[in-house]
C-alpha cells in the first residue's frame, strides 16, 4: 500500500514567495518519495504543495468541504484541476478535517491558522505521525509550544525541520519504524 502524506496549512492570508517555494519543494519531495498526497482541496499553501508534487508526478487526493464539484468551486472558491481524485464530504470546512486527517499516514503542517490548528489537534489526539515545516509562519512555527502545554499522552510523534526534503525523509523513516512496531496500525487511544 502506498504511503499517504497529508499537507495541511494556510488556505489564505499573505504567503511570501520564499515560503511558497519551500512548500513547493515539500510537494516535490513527497512526489519523489512516491507517496500519495492528500490535502483539504483548498487554495494557499496546501495547493502550492500540490503544484510542486504535480511537477514531479504523483497521485493527489483532495478532500473537499463541498457536496459536489460545483459547490467546491462556487461556494468554497477552491482549486480542482490538479487533483486526480476529489472526495466530496459535504461536511463544510471544519467537518472535512476528520476525513482528511484519518486518511493520512503522515500529516505535515505548513503555516496555518485556526483550521490548521484543528487539523493538528485531530492528528495529535489520534496518535498520528506529524511533520512540521518550520519557518513557514502561522501555527507551524508554534507547534512545539502547543505540544509543551497540551500535557496529554497520545501515540503522536512530531518531527520538526526547516528543510522540506529532510522533513519528508525523516517522516518516512519514522513511518517505517511505526509500521515495523505495529504502532501505525493501532486504533487511537480512548483515554482522551
Amino acid at each position: 500500500m502506498l504511503t499517504k502524506v497529508g499537507v495541511m496549512g494556510s488556505a489564505g492570508g499573505e504567503l511570501s514567495p520564499e515560503v511558497i517555494a519551500r512548500v513547493r519543494r515539500l510537494g516535490a519531495a513527497i512526489a519523489r518519495a512516491k507517496c500519495v498526497m492528500i490535502t483539504g482541496a483548498c487554495p494557499g499553501l496546501p495547493h502550492e504543495a500540490v503544484l510542486g508534487a504535480k511537477e514531479v508526478g504523483v497521485l493527489v487526493v483532495g478532500v473537499s468541504p463541498g457536496h459536489c464539484l460545483a459547490e467546491h468551486i462556487e461556494l468554497y472558491h477552491s482549486p480542482y484541476e490538479e487533483y486526480d481524485i476529489m472526495i466530496f464530504t459535504g461536511s463544510g470546512l471544519m467537518g472535512r478535517e476528520i476525513e482528511a486527517i484519518r486518511s493520512c499516514d503522515i500529516v505535515i503542517i505548513v503555516g496555518g491558522r485556526s483550521g490548521t490548528l484543528g487539523e493538528f489537534a485531530i492528528a495529535f489526539d489520534e496518535g498520528k505521525l506529524i511533520g512540521v515545516l518550520r519557518g513557514t509562519g502561522g501555527i507551524a512555527d508554534h507547534i512545539a509550544d502547543i505540544v509543551s502545554f497540551i500535557q496529554k499522552e497520545t501515540d503522536a510523534e512530531v518531527i520538526y525541520s526547516e528543510d522540506p526534503e529532510e522533513l519528508v525523509k525523516r517522516c518516512l523513516a519514522a513511518h517505517q519504524e511505526r509500521l515495523a512496531s505495529g504502532l501505525a496500525h493501532r486504533m487511537p487511544r480512548a483515554d482522551g
